[in-house]
């Protein structure tokens, strides 16, 4: 179902992009014509990120319960909207970090080559310019580094939806998972408090 979704909507997008341009060519440079295609697609690319998340909402929600999808979508946007700010801050986290991944990663791969360049193979006596092979191997890297490390967003995604279940079944006090965990994380929310003596 959430399959479906996101393949009828990047239909819906890429249909409205052919027939959009179509409208420009036939209406020549008409500033209108382009305002309202530009702001056509900026609400179907909302409508697209929205929905890719509440998919992925709803399939972590999903493989913790086992509820069907639609039901999975419903109680994970709740989840979503109740732990709102704990999502957030993960997700930042993670983002972060899957950057900070990819940045080492790039940089790691581009002078391990321009090492074995000069030292071991003596390729870039050969070559022009060390620049051509560098940035191929970087955007390749970059390529393959982002493809495996979004699995570690959706994994901080998937382990933060079943701390909110277990939260939500258990009345505010996790049941499971270890305690040191648990321990960690109402100390952060006594010591956020203290800090925002407000609430």
């Amino acid at each position: 179902m959430g399959a479906f979704i996101i393949a009828l909507i990047r239909f819906i997008r890429i249909v409205f992009y052919h027939l959009a341009k179509k409208a420009e060519k036939a209406s020549g440079d008409n500033a209108a014509i382009k305002c309202v295609v530009a702001c056509a697609n900026c609400c179907l690319k909302c409508i697209e990120k929205i929905c890719d998340y509440l998919n992925e909402a709803a399939f972590c929600y999903q493989a913790v319960t086992g509820d069907h999808f639609c039901r999975s979508a419903w109680e994970g946007f709740l989840l979503n909207l109740k732990h709102g700010l704990e999502f957030a801050f993960a997700n930042l986290i993670a983002k972060v970090f899957i950057f900070i991944g990819k940045v080492g990663i790039v940089c790691g791969n581009c002078f391990t080559l321009v090492f074995i360049m000069n030292n071991i193979t003596k390729d870039s006596e050969e070559v022009k310019s060390i620049w051509g092979p560098v940035i191929l191997v970087g955007f390749v890297t970059y390529l393959a580094a982002s493809l495996f490390l979004s699995l570690f967003e959706e994994a901080v995604q998937a382990l933060l939806t079943s701390l909110c279940v277990d939260l939500e079944m258990n009345g505010g006090t996790p049941k499971f998972g270890p305690a040191t965990f648990h321990d960690e994380r109402l100390d952060s929310i006594k010591n956020g408090r203290k800090a925002n003596p407000v609430e």
